[in-house]
């Protein structure tokens, strides 16, 4: 079994652990950030394509 919190770790050892984990959400919580707004661009990319080429076909009409 694992040791108890406080049983065989100093309040430091916990401090550092628990700010090692937060850093690596951060990091974590940031990419998914990037992700999402590339994506987010692509679609808005995407949109002003097909609405361009809607109004260049009403033109012809």
């Amino acid at each position: 079994m694992f040791p108890l919190p406080g049983c065989c770790w100093s309040d430091t050892d916990l401090k550092g652990a628990r700010g090692r984990q937060q850093k690596r959400k951060l990091f974590l919580l940031q990419g998914w950030r990037d992700a999402a707004e590339r994506q987010l661009a692509a679609v808005n990319a995407a949109i002003t394509s097909l609405e361009a080429q809607m109004q260049r076909d009403e033109t012809r009409d």
